[in-house]
């Protein structure tokens, strides 16, 4: 009876034979390939494209130049701004019928540097930042960090800097008080034992020999930089410079079972999605993969999900099939259903006072559905509905996909959001559906190869 009536979940490690354990590890190789080149959502974007090219998608734009109409199997994208991306496939039916659509987000918590960053102080030069996303500033201290962005000169040039990720490359720190020194700071809460305005990064130390300026470490450093990049401290204002965890993807734990990276949150759905619509023939319903910035501050922009970008492009495509009405974009959107592709935190035994051990996700156990984020009593949360979860269930059972269920953690706790919420407000079908993380938001997140795998089949599975 227990076996017929209980609800059991078990380890895909034992689950899956050995075939599907290879593709998972293979898989594993290919999704530390990409998160390497990932390290922003300007880096991310420019990659999704790249593999999307490769496999026969081309620009909106070049499909207006040479037909009149978007055909079954035709594949498309559209870009905005350098920092989103829709990818799409169109299907046997009419759009209006509705579309199958999976939405992440491709920016993570890091460190902006400030329009005015450079000062020095005691031989020392920095620079100063601000911190994007929720992040617990004591980790970013004592971090290896990379500098990535793009800048743009006064004679309209644009320069990219990556700094710190080649092993020849010098990387930056933030530095931290000696525990000889640290009485008053270690009786700080944690929150405040390092400030926003402490996230102060080294970049030198050796002071110019020409003339006797007062800041001689400034002066070598912006020397440099001329000479190397032709650039001013004016340029920086007017720039785009974050600051990354530098280094590869690793491999974790003696079994090489896991994935330490920056940027699971949430590139690693990301990829899934991406490897889901790119291996599409000629779905039944047009499938689309939209990725976008700004999750991590609330989704706002003309770069996040709250833009229009998604819905014009939609409109788009629409236009270009027989029938179309100004109505079409608001049925098609009413009709169709979606999963809102991002992970969820899973159960850590070094912190087990503050999940659910019942109703939590678990590395390694598969694809996590979570039926609603929010905070505390669901506090902007999307709560998905049953009939849609039901549908859902019966996809990922026909597709032999092994899934879970999971909160974010206890009641009282806190919470979180995605962009469900905003895909929602469509009337459209939508649930989080994602991968576990350990340590999530932290510089270096973890990661099951196992559940990035079985997210990939998740979603290949939703499309078809």
């Amino acid at each position: 009876m227990k076996k017929d009536l209980f609800f059991k979940q078990e380890s895909l490690w034992k689950a899956l034979d050995d075939e599907k354990l290879k593709e998972a590890q293979d898989f594993g190789e290919s999704y530390k390939s990409f998160i390497d080149a990932s390290k922003t959502e300007r880096k991310c974007v420019k990659e999704i494209i790249r593999q999307a090219k490769s496999r026969g998608f081309v620009s909106f734009e070049e499909t207006l130049k040479d037909k009149k109409a978007l055909l079954p199997g035709d594949k498309v994208y559209f870009m905005n701004k350098e920092k989103a991306v829709i990818l799409a496939v169109i299907g046997k039916e009419a759009m209006e019928s509705g579309v199958n659509i999976i939405g992440t987000h491709v920016d993570s918590p890091r460190l902006d540097l400030k329009p005015f960053p450079f000062y020095e102080d005691k031989e020392l030069v920095l620079a100063k930042t601000h911190y994007y996303g929720g992040v617990k500033k004591y980790q970013w201290v004592t971090m290896p960090l990379a500098m990535h962005g793009v800048i743009t000169k006064e004679n309209g040039e644009l320069l990219e800097i990556t700094i710190g990720e080649d092993p020849s490359d010098p990387i930056l720190m933030i530095s931290d008080l000696l525990p000889h020194l640290s009485k008053d700071q270690m009786n700080k809460k944690m929150s405040e034992g390092i400030t926003g305005e402490g996230l102060n990064v080294l970049l030198g130390n050796q002071a110019s020999k020409e003339g006797e300026e007062k800041e001689a470490v400034k002066a070598h450093l912006l020397q440099l930089l001329k000479e190397q990049y032709d650039i001013t401290e004016e340029d920086f204002a007017f720039a785009e410079i974050q600051l990354v965890p530098a280094g590869k993807a690793r491999d974790v734990g003696l079994d090489q079972s896991m994935i330490a990276a920056y940027g699971h949150d949430d590139r690693v759905c990301a990829f899934g999605e991406l490897k889901a619509i790119v291996d599409l023939d000629t779905p039944r319903k047009t499938a689309m993969a939209v990725f976008v910035d700004k999750e991590e501050v609330g989704s706002i922009s003309n770069v996040g999900m709250e833009s229009k970008f998604f819905e014009n492009s939609l409109d788009e495509m629409l236009a270009l099939q027989e029938g179309s009405t100004r109505l079409s974009v608001r049925r098609a959107l009413n009709n169709s259903k979606a999963l809102s592709g991002d992970v969820m935190s899973a159960f850590d035994p070094n912190f087990p006072e503050v999940l659910d051990p019942k109703n939590s996700c678990y590395m390694g156990r598969g694809v996590n559905i979570s039926k609603y984020t929010g905070s505390r009593g669901k506090g902007g949360c999307n709560d998905a509905n049953h009939e849609f979860l039901a549908q859902l269930r019966s996809t990922f059972n026909n597709h032999d996909i092994h899934w879970q269920m999971g909160e974010l953690g206890k009641v009282d706790q806190g919470g979180g959001g995605t962009i469900a919420y905003i895909i929602g407000n469509y009337n459209t079908e939508v649930v989080d559906c994602g991968v576990p993380v350990l340590s999530m938001h932290a510089p270096m997140e973890i990661i099951s190869k196992v559940d990035l795998y079985m997210t990939y089949l998740a979603y290949r599975g939703f499309y078809l």
